[in-house]
């Protein structure tokens, strides 16, 4: 069997390679993506298993490994440069702590989803691409609108405040771009609806979405986020790993009997922590008990802390109804046999 370890890079790989038989171990490093292609090639026949960092720009690679036959691991690259103590860092250096982990049966492998979700994520990041740019269409009109002492905040997208806004006397370049902007708008939620179609369709093939989505001011969108993101539930042991893998959980540097806490460590998908603090919010207006813990958190705290404090919440409850196959009417069920003085979100 050959064991690689792979620093992998956009134009080139640095690769150490074992061979368990012999106990040979060579480098090498291999241009993108001819060179690559052929090296691994031409290792059809033998069991091959290949080490590297999780990282952008590698979907080829994992497409031509699965055509030779070859094994790949991607490993936490945070741990993996934790594991190393020298400070010296090169490509070849890298190349050999990847290999020595493999060797050693310490390479902090991670779930990686199948290439069909991935490509459903595409889809979801695309709307959202398409949503921020629609508001930065908006955001360019409302300034339009101010400029000439129109104020209607959200009251302007509706059809009278649209036939104000394009009945406004203005310069011929300012008219020029309104028209373009209104023109550019249009496409863009024309644009949006199609998506939205197309992410509806998607959630209808996956019951587990369809139950999140049972959940009060959860809507499509996150529950197929969710989905993707989190994977098999039963990897996680809990609500607090789930918390931890959005980065929803606050910093932490306590030594010596003292605790201290710092802001929310922001690791894992950004994407899907900003979906949880909008569906959040909108949880919170429709679900009783999570309108009641932001109330109370945002007397007491702050409304930003207390919008990221729901979305822990809704991402533990949301993980807790893919675990257990439960609806949201289950999920309540539950908890109140369980413990019938405390809430969901307490649960």
């Amino acid at each position: 069997m050959l064991i690689i370890g792979c620093d992998f890079h956009p134009s080139f790989q640095q690769v150490a390679i074992f061979d368990n038989q012999s106990g040979e171990v060579q480098e090498k490093r291999l241009q993108h993506r001819e060179e690559a292609e052929q090296f691994y090639r031409s290792l059809i026949g033998q069991k091959v298993r290949v080490g590297m960092e999780a990282c952008g720009h590698y979907p080829w690679f994992e497409r031509l490994l699965a055509e030779c036959g070859h094994e790949l691991w991607l490993g936490d690259a945070g741990a993996i440069r934790a594991s190393v103590v020298r400070k010296q860092k090169t490509d070849r250096r890298d190349a050999e702590q990847v290999l020595d982990l493999l060797r050693q049966e310490r390479f902090p492998r991670i779930w990686v989803p199948s290439l069909e979700e991935r490509d459903v994520r595409q889809l979801l990041v695309h709307r959202h691409k398409q949503v921020q740019a629609r508001t930065r269409i908006k955001n360019q009109l409302q300034a339009m609108a101010l400029s000439q002492g129109v104020q209607k905040k959200r009251k302007l997208w509706a059809q009278a405040g649209r036939a104000e806004l394009e009945q406004l006397e203005l310069l011929p370049y300012a008219a020029q771009r309104r028209q373009q902007l209104l023109h550019e708008l249009d496409q863009s939620e024309s644009e949006i609806a199609q998506l939205n179609q197309q992410v509806e369709a998607e959630v209808r093939q996956r019951p587990a979405a369809m139950r999140l989505m049972t959940h009060p001011g959860v809507g499509p969108v996150t529950p197929l986020a969710m989905v993707l993101t989190l994977g098999p539930a039963e990897r996680f042991r809990g609500g607090k790993e789930v918390a931890s893998y959005f980065g929803l959980i606050p910093r932490e540097h306590s030594s010596g009997g003292g605790q201290r806490l710092g802001h929310i460590s922001k690791q894992g998908s950004s994407f899907l922590r900003f979906l949880l603090v909008e569906a959040g919010q909108s949880a919170a207006r429709q679900d009783p008990q999570l309108g009641r813990f932001y109330r109370r958190l945002a007397v007491r705290k702050h409304r930003a802390l207390a919008k990221v404090a729901v979305a822990r919440k809704l991402a533990v409850r949301l993980y807790l109804m893919l675990r257990e196959d439960w609806t949201y009417a289950q999920l309540c069920k539950a908890v109140v046999q369980v413990s019938p003085s405390h809430s969901v979100v307490e649960s």
